[in-house]
């Protein structure tokens, strides 16, 4: 103990005269450890402590302090009390001291063994012995911290202060400034009010102590190590000024002053706080301020050019209404709700009958915005307004006014989460059923297709309120919107019926099932489209062509529905079927938009489980037997069916991929079982029409049966799209025939079907020796027919590794490495190079019907960035060691790589990449500078610093290409170009004279798009440099 206790003086004395700071961690461990208790230590800090020099008294407490930030948990309750009474003291101790005496009582007020009693009087000393805004920045955060502990842990004995506490706090922050201790005094201030603290008479000295910061005008300094942003300041004040209701005299004066404010943000924050106080307030508070907040409000919306603004003002209008409508009614009392809703309608309800000026929209949206705060709000804003708007629209003969009118009406019809009514509460708008169902029927009979459109959006609003709409209504509107699909061939029109018929049709199936269905039908069945000799379709029968399309499509739109898919569906099949049969009815585009519509239907049937079943027992086995009928009729008679072209074939892909992918587990297990026998061993007994004379030989490559190999695309369809939890069953001889077919086919479709399938499968195939083996002897095939210069299989080889390669790298697999080694190394092949450079497009870009996420397949997170940085510097040096005549295809391949990487990395790599991307400027390929400009235009919309050295040889290779023979380069560069505007004035205004030179000649381009593009850029650069300008 002697021992110890010399040890102790002597770090006692290093410390305090040898100013050896480091001593102070030796003291505390010294005390976690036992060696010596914090009392001894004290005591050995005597002398020091009752120094007459005020330097040493420092280095004394600071000592202590330092200790006890280290040990603070540890000590007994004796201990803290001593500690306590000692720091208390010494607050009244020269003023260099008590930085340490702060930082001492704030490791005491962490205590846990804290004595009863404590807690106030080490408040009462701070109070009376510091005064906090006269110390340093550390100095007030530790009065602060001791607060907030105290507050936690000694809740009730501050609560018995009463108002001293607060009037404590208030003058301790009184006059603070910086922004991380004001977070530290917002939060004591929002603890003293939502936790029951009296404030007593000093409930205003509290408000303006802290009100005084409102609203919070702070920008953080650049590069700020403390991330302090002015959100979280603005949230921390709100939260104080908004918390009790006892604030409310004081707070809505000063938001209504702060509201004739010129500046912007002062305006959202002043709004954002009434909508924030509202719900707090309540009723009684607020009718005071009411005519003064609606009068601020009213002239928000009516006046600013700012959105942010009218959006505040808005929620801020609503907030009010809602806490109003909460307000009880008695018989002694007026209801507020209808006093102030009578404000609103008087100064807005007028403008509604003006459709022609600009005032229509401010005050249908403050009326819209009060409605939707409640249900007792809608109901009285409803019933004041919607007649007027009905009767309006009934006398005006425009159509321009009858859409404003409408879309007011749409505003007042589309319910918000508050004023939707509670179960067995009729709607609002049932009064006005017959009046609205009139207006709207009236307008979708129009011919003005502006009319139309905003017909349906109402019509679709309408039809989501429960019990608005009767059986008779929903018969009569299923029967515009037939008419419209068969009528109206205005694309927007097209998808503003669509999308209205597919609300509907959720909500009321059966008149869609017996009223739409059956007309549409007819229609697609109708007399064929006028055709020419080679099969397209001649002026008279575009509009046939086009109004079957509508149909068809129409028909998806409307079967979300078990009940109404299974009425759809077997209509676009009877098209694939006539169509398959000869029928001149039909043409390939419509037999593409029939499997397009399928589509459609199995993407919105999702996870349904009926229609699920549906396709797999119905469609798909359907869409597989009229392809095999097709393939093996086009082998036998020579006559060719619709279903055997590439378009047809890759439009059904879809069709049966979206089923598939969303199939349950034992359906799609089944589905996996019947598509791998009908491909390998020709069993077709699973297709409902499976009488095939002919031999099936699907995964065969001879070159007479390529309408039977092309079908591989469909077994791609079906076994690629299958959740992981499917075990495709034979799938190593399953392999071995698609690589033998993706080796040697010579039907360009076949062989890349059969690579994206090989490729799908073995991106999803367990890890392990039996996938390592098939990858393997795979890659010595496809490189033994590379390395093969006169092989006649170089292309098929080439096409399986580039699928494989990107099946690979997309699981992370490491032999994806050798495979992209392979594809660099073809760069240099004098007949693949350009394909070679093409594959690096498929590999960093998202492939629409394989390896994709829709088909479950296996796609690790930032493999593009991955692969950039495992690769760019080989590309780099490719480019630097090809010969002159190869250097395109590198940077062919480089453009494809940047060009699909996410934007961030993008701006990281542009300084390194950028010379390499001028230089695919000037390349003759037109492909290469298409890809280029579509990776540089957004880039230089925030271009990074190392660009400006690089202007002049940017500028020069951009203005070149303005004169390019592709109409797609020239858009993109104009682009380009415009972006370049947006640079600093002074960097760009050396180059001015010399864009609009040039840019003068694409304003009289052929391309009306060109000439688009050139007017918006051209304007732009006219303004650099100009009095008045940007």
């Amino acid at each position: 103990m002697a021992a110890d206790s010399t040890r102790l003086v002597d770090l006692v004395e290093e410390f305090v005269t040898g100013q050896t700071d480091s001593k102070a961690t030796d003291a505390a461990n010294g005390v976690n450890s036992g060696q010596f208790t914090i009392l001894q230590l004290v005591e050995a800090l005597g002398l020091s402590l009752t120094s007459s020099e005020s330097q040493t008294r420092g280095r004394g407490v600071q000592l202590l302090s330092q200790v006890l930030e280290e040990c603070y948990s540890s000590l007994s309750e004796k201990e803290v009390e001593v500690l306590v009474a000692f720091y208390e003291n010494r607050l009244k101790d020269h003023y260099a001291i008590t930085p340490h005496v702060l930082r001492g009582l704030k490791a005491l007020a962490k205590c846990t063994m804290l004595p009863k009693g404590s807690a106030v009087s080490i408040l009462k000393s701070l109070f009376q012995d510091v005064q906090v805004q006269s110390l340093m920045l550390a100095e007030r955060s530790c009065v602060y911290n001791i607060l907030i502990s105290l507050m936690e842990s000694r809740e009730e004995e501050l609560k018995g202060l009463g108002p001293d506490f607060v009037f404590g706090f208030v003058q301790a922050v009184d006059g603070e400034r910086d922004p991380r201790n004001l977070l530290l005094a917002f939060q004591i201030a929002g603890n003293i009010i939502h936790r029951g603290y009296s404030l007593s008479q000093f409930t205003e000295e509290l408000f303006e102590v802290t009100s005084c910061y409102f609203p919070i005008d702070f920008t953080p300094p650049p590069n700020d190590p403390h991330g302090i942003t002015q959100e979280e300041l603005i949230l921390a004040l709100r939260a104080v000024l908004t918390g009790t209701p006892r604030f409310a005299e004081f707070l809505l004066p000063l938001i209504i002053e702060k509201l004739d404010s010129d500046m912007q943000n002062a305006k959202v924050d002043s709004l954002q706080t009434l909508a924030a106080c509202a719900p707090v307030y309540g009723h009684k508070e607020l009718s005071e301020f009411l005519p003064s907040l609606w009068s601020s409000i009213r002239r928000e919306v009516f006046q600013t050019a700012s959105e942010r603004v009218e959006l505040a003002a808005l929620a801020a209008l609503s907030a009010l209404t809602s806490c109003l409508s909460r307000a009880v009614l008695d018989s002694n009392s007026q209801d507020a709700l209808q006093g102030f809703l009578d404000l609103v309608l008087k100064d807005c309800q007028h403008h509604l009958c003006e459709p022609d000026l600009k005032l229509v929209w401010p005050s249908a949206k403050l009326l819209q915005a009060a409605a939707g705060a409640s249900y007792r709000s809608s109901l009285i804003v409803s019933a004041a307004v919607l007649p007027n708007l009905l009767e309006q629209y009934n006398s005006r003969t425009q159509c321009a006014q009858r859409r404003t009118l409408l879309e007011v009406v749409q505003g007042f019809i589309q319910p918000t989460a508050r004023s939707w009514p509670v179960e067995g509460v009729e709607s609002v708008l049932l009064p006005f059923r017959k009046s609205l169902c009139s207006v709207l029927f009236s307008a979708l009979a129009e011919s003005n297709a502006g009319l139309q459109i905003t017909a349906t959006k109402v019509l679709t609003a309408l039809g989501q309120q429960p019990g608005v709409l009767t059986e008779p209504d929903v018969e009569t509107a299923v029967d515009h919107l037939t008419r419209l699909v068969l009528e109206e061939d205005d694309a927007q029109v097209s998808l503003a019926v669509a999308e209205c018929a597919g609300a509907l049709s959720r909500l009321h199936p059966p008149p869609f099932a017996s009223r739409l269905v059956p007309k549409l039908k007819d229609k697609i069945f109708s007399e064929p489209t006028v055709r020419g000799n080679d099969g397209a379709a001649l002026l008279p029968g575009l509009g046939k062509s086009a109004c079957k399309q509508r149909c068809m499509k129409a028909l998806a739109s409307v079967s979300a529905r078990p009940s109404l898919a299974q009425e759809s569906a077997p209509v676009l099949l009877q098209v694939l079927t006539s169509a398959h049969k000869g029928s001149p009815v039909f043409s390939a585009e419509e037999v593409i938009c029939a499997c397009s519509s399928l589509q459609t239907m199995a993407a919105q049937a999702g996870d349904d489980e009926e229609i699920g079943h549906f396709f797999h027992d119905v469609i798909i086995p359907r869409l597989l037997s009229l392809a095999l009928q097709a393939a093996l009729q086009g082998e036998v008679s020579g006559d060719r069916s619709p279903l055997t072209e590439q378009t047809v074939l890759s439009a059904l892909v879809p069709v049966i991929s979206t089923a598939c992918a969303a199939l349950q587990t034992e359906l799609a297990t089944q589905m996996a079982a019947n598509a791998v026998r009908l491909f390998l061993d020709g069993d077709a007994s699973f297709l409902q029409e499976n009488d095939y004379r002919s031999q099936i030989q699907l995964l065969k490559s001879q070159s007479e049966s390529w309408t039977q190999s092309q079908l591989v695309c469909l077994l791609m369809a079906c076994v690629c799209s299958l959740p992981h939890s499917v075990d495709v069953p034979e799938i190593d001889r399953l392999l071995g025939q698609l690589e033998e077919l993706s080796c040697t086919s010579t039907h360009p479709f076949s062989y890349t079907s059969a690579a994206k399938c090989f490729a799908g499968l073995i991106n999803k195939r367990a890890p392990g020796q039996n996938l390592d083996g098939v990858l393997e002897k795979t890659l010595r095939r496809i490189q033994g027919t590379l390395d093969d210069q006169s092989s006649a299989q170089r292309v098929q080889a080439f096409t399986l590794l580039g699928w494989m390669a990107k099946a690979l790298l997309l699981r992370y697999h490491p032999l994806s490495t050798v495979l992209t080694d392979k594809l660099f190394s073809l760069l240099s092949d004098r007949r693949l190079a350009s394909q070679a450079a093409d594959t690096f497009l498929l590999l960093m870009s998202d492939s629409p019907d394989v390896l994709n996420r829709s088909c479950h397949a296996d796609v690790r997170i930032m493999y593009r960035q991955r692969f950039f940085a495992e690769n760019s510097s080989k590309l780099v040096q490719g480019f630097n060691a090809a010969e002159p005549e190869n250097k395109s295809v590198y940077l062919k391949a480089l453009s494809h790589i940047v060009n699909n990487l996410p934007r961030q990395v993008q701006l990281a790599e542009l300084p390194s990449l950028l010379p390499l991307l001028l230089e695919a400027l000037s390349c003759a390929d037109q492909a290469v500078q298409l890809s280029t400009l579509c990776c540089l235009q957004p880039v230089l919309l925030d271009p990074p610093p190392a660009l400006s050295a690089q202007l002049e040889a940017l500028f020069s290779r951009l203005l070149a290409l303005t004169a390019s023979p592709s109409m797609e380069v020239r858009i993109a560069t104009l682009r380009c170009v415009h972006a370049l505007s947006r640079l600093p004035e002074h960097t760009v205004l050396p180059f001015r004279a010399r864009v609009l030179r040039v840019l003068a000649l694409p304003l009289d381009d052929r391309k009306r798009l060109v000439r688009k593009e050139a007017v918006a850029a051209r304007g732009e650069w006219f303004l650099i440099g100009s009095p008045g300008g940007r």
